[in-house]
């Protein structure tokens, strides 16, 4: 599904348009679906390419694929990365997600003597103010506060972004690069990547986005906890439209279902109630994130009449991103190839609609991609390129960025094509 806001005021005219992305978070089977997304939309638009936009906002796992984006990690690479095509270099292993946060355990079973014999003290010195359900509610401070180890997401984040000239390091991006997540302590929101927040690691900042409570622990930075960025808001798309973009392309992963179009097989007779509690948890906070993320969209619309605005997301009767399990990573390459046909079948329906807000800021639909109705992920990435020594991908990426520099046409989608093969070259190990 896709949602046009365009702007009230026509954007102020530029040599050079300014367009940034937001991509919300939803977990591992939100992140698989956003990176689908992003790999059609690397394919349908020409004009813009996605690693040499103006501004990037991550929050939770949409994190992770921001950041990778604003280290000049394409789509083709990450699709290469995360689905398994990439034979070598950088793996990702779901394991590395899915391993229990032992320390985490270790720390909270060590509390058990002393809250028991803090409590048969108050039970004998105070017996008639003592009870069995005060004991219960103390051993609540021995439940781990996460059931992952999110330290083996950081360490991984941090072997993708440390090679090959990239960077872990805010300051050292070329472009505007913002991770959101929360002060455990005071609700509060916190961009990393702007000033007196850029210190952090690009990619411990991204670890402490995606701490989803009771998934992963909450993450000390500078003696501070943070957990998920979506706590507060779904997409933060105002922090890109801040930087005074003229296009914002947002994605968000997690919609509520609609089980009365008829397409909801796993239904009886339309009813999500008879699917079981996950189901229902399910859409009660799904639903949860598409009401906040309406009110924050009228607000865009008021608040920044110069931006518009196309948001991704899957359609309300999509019964595969729905009843997929939220924490699975073996339905990954599905999930994607799904998200990659349905964000071509959204851009080639509403044709006649996106062309003239995507002209105003110089990009155009690539007809002969939406007209592939065959096409899928795995087709579009074609044969696995040669692998480059370290200072020959550091080259190319330099001579990348001077060719953007020097604001050198685009030849066609052909040589496009091949631009991005190069960057998905430069991101191999030697």
């Amino acid at each position: 599904m896709l949602v046009i806001q365009r702007a009230p005021r026509r954007p102020k005219p530029r040599k050079q348009p300014r367009i940034g992305i937001a991509i919300a978070g939803g977990g591992p089977i939100g992140g698989m679906y956003e990176l689908g997304t992003l790999r059609a939309l690397d394919e349908a638009l020409d004009g813009v390419d996605l690693t040499r936009l103006d501004v990037y906002v991550g929050v939770s796992s949409g994190a992770i694929l921001a950041a990778s984006l604003a280290n000049g990690i394409s789509p083709e690479s990450m699709c290469r990365i995360f689905l398994g095509f990439e034979p070598g270099g950088v793996r990702f292993r779901p394991e590395t997600f899915l391993r229990p946060a032992l320390r985490e355990y270790g720390k909270r079973l060590a509390t058990v003597p002393r809250i028991v014999w803090s409590w048969l003290y108050d039970l004998a010195t105070r017996p008639l103010e003592t009870d069995w359900m005060e004991l219960i509610g103390r051993l609540g401070a021995v439940v781990p506060n996460g059931i992952f180890d999110n330290d083996a997401v950081e360490r991984f984040l941090r072997e993708v972004f440390e090679t090959h000239g990239r960077g872990n390091d805010f300051r050292r991006l070329q472009r505007k690069l913002y991770v959101i997540a929360v002060e455990l302590d005071t609700g509060a929101v916190v961009r990393f990547g702007a000033p007196g927040r850029d210190h952090v690691p690009i990619s411990r900042a991204v670890q402490a986005s995606a701490a989803l409570p009771g998934l992963y622990p909450p993450v000390e930075i500078d003696g501070v906890h943070f957990v998920d960025g979506a706590l507060r808001r779904t997409l933060h798309a105002s922090v890109a439209m801040d930087e005074d973009v003229d296009l914002v392309l947002g994605l968000n992963p997690l919609v509520p279902f609609d089980a009365s179009l008829g397409t909801a097989a796993r239904t009886a007779d339309g009813k999500l109630v008879d699917t079981g509690l996950p189901v229902v948890l399910s859409q009660t906070f799904r639903t949860l994130l598409k009401s906040r993320m309406q009110v924050g969209l009228e607000k865009y619309r008021t608040q920044y009449p110069g931006t518009d605005l196309m948001l991704f997301e899957p359609n309300p009767d999509d019964a595969e991103m729905f009843f997929t399990n939220i924490f699975s990573y073996h339905s990954r390459t599905r999930l994607t190839e799904h998200a990659y046909r349905a964000t071509l079948d959204d851009l080639r329906r509403r044709r006649d609609q996106i062309a003239p807000v995507l002209a105003r800021h110089g990009v155009r639909l690539r007809d002969e991609i939406l007209e592939d109705r065959h096409r899928t992920v795995a087709t579009s990435l074609g044969e696995q390129p040669p692998r480059m020594t370290r200072p020959t991908a550091q080259l190319r990426r330099a001579l990348d960025d001077l060719e953007h520099l020097l604001g050198l046409p685009e030849d066609g989608p052909a040589v496009a094509a091949g631009r991005s093969s190069d960057r998905s070259l430069a991101s191999r190990k030697p």
